[in-house]
């Protein structure tokens, strides 16, 4: 009788998965007893609901957020993956207050942020593509350039392209660049190295009165590729006048004319455009030409600030190439990070 006793209250005391799942359902059914019956869950958390509806309208209109104050609407889209912040913390306010409104409401925002970048959650890379190409702001300040050359070129890119480089700096990233790039020409303060032989370099005006932007035909071993290589104005964020971008816009607008009126039907622009695909303000850029991170990369590909990487501002797009894959390549002594893209010259198109 004692050992029967004995083994009927280790069983039921034991301290294994059975009490481990009891314990949750404790749990759960406690926090079902709170709700159950309580009629004020309808009623609670109206301005919660109310802001999961406004979180949702803007995710989902966007565009249509004005950019006449400061230029908010640029802003906004510059920054738009980010507003799925709010999400977890409206669930959480939800919780707290008991509240089936502001539950429900949150269904609106969850739905418009998986619709504008769900997409980038999985990784859709491929293994495909003959030709690698690479971008990188090496930042005019970059105190040790040989360094973020030679880190940039380990990547193995075909071709390369370098944005704000220092007249000072040039010969030193020459230097670092030659054994591994035989072809390369500078232009302003943008440059371009290959593999394959260049041809019809040239300065691309983008209305600012100096060169950073330039244009170069590229002997592919799939054929001749027009590369693109173009540094946007920069964009300052102001208490006083919000957003401000209107030379970055305008560049933007001259360089998407040049692309559009481009004779060659493969087509790849690099550089840092000061604006993420989202941003209104890159419609005649990004109207015309897809990008490889967006169709074929893993996640969101974030560039800038390369010490907390919070939006993509330096790209890879392309038009009449096929692209294959796309990733960041890790950090150097800019406060930007190098991106690249494997695409497929595909000669067919043509």
């Amino acid at each position: 009788m004692a050992q029967q006793a004995y083994m009927t209250e280790t069983d039921n005391g034991g301290s294994g998965p059975e009490r481990r799942s009891s314990r949750l359902r404790r749990l759960f059914d406690r926090l079902v007893t709170g709700w159950r019956g309580d009629r004020r869950i309808w009623r609670r958390g109206l301005i919660t609901a109310a802001v999961a509806v406004l979180l949702a309208v803007v995710m989902a209109a966007h565009s249509h957020v004005p950019n006449a104050v400061g230029n908010l609407g640029s802003l906004t889209e510059t920054f738009l993956p980010w507003f799925g912040l709010l999400i977890p913390v409206l669930l959480v306010i939800a919780l707290v207050r008991k509240s089936a409104t502001a539950l429900i409401a949150l269904v609106l925002p969850v739905a418009v942020w998986l619709n504008l970048f769900g997409g980038l959650l999985f990784d859709k890379t491929g293994a495909g593509g003959d030709l690698t190409v690479a971008t990188h702001n090496v930042n005019a300040d970059n105190a040790d350039p040989a360094g973020t050359a030679r880190a940039v070129a380990a990547a193995g890119a075909d071709v390369l392209a370098l944005e704000e480089l220092k007249a000072s700096a040039v010969p030193t990233y020459e230097r670092a660049l030659e054994s591994a790039y035989p072809h390369h020409a500078v232009v302003g303060t943008v440059g371009l190295w290959s593999k394959y032989p260049m041809s019809d370099v040239k300065a691309v005006d983008i209305r600012l009165g100096w060169k950073r932007a330039m244009r170069a035909t590229v002997a592919t071993p799939s054929g001749p590729v027009a590369v693109y290589v173009a540094h946007l104005p920069s964009v300052r964020v102001k208490l006083e006048a919000g957003f401000t971008a209107r030379q970055r816009d305008k560049s933007a607008a001259a360089l998407g004319e040049a692309i559009s009126d481009e004779k060659l039907p493969h087509k790849i622009l690099l550089g840092d455009l000061n604006g993420t695909m989202n941003d209104r303000a890159l419609t005649a850029i990004t109207s015309q030409m897809r990008s490889p991170q967006g169709a074929v990369g893993d996640g969101f590909g974030f560039s800038w600030p390369a010490s907390f990487p919070m939006a993509r501002i330096d790209q890879i797009l392309v038009t009449g190439v096929e692209p294959e894959t796309s990733w960041t390549l890790p950090a150097t002594g800019s406060d930007h990070l190098p991106i690249a893209a494997r695409v497929k010259v595909d000669t067919t198109a043509s």
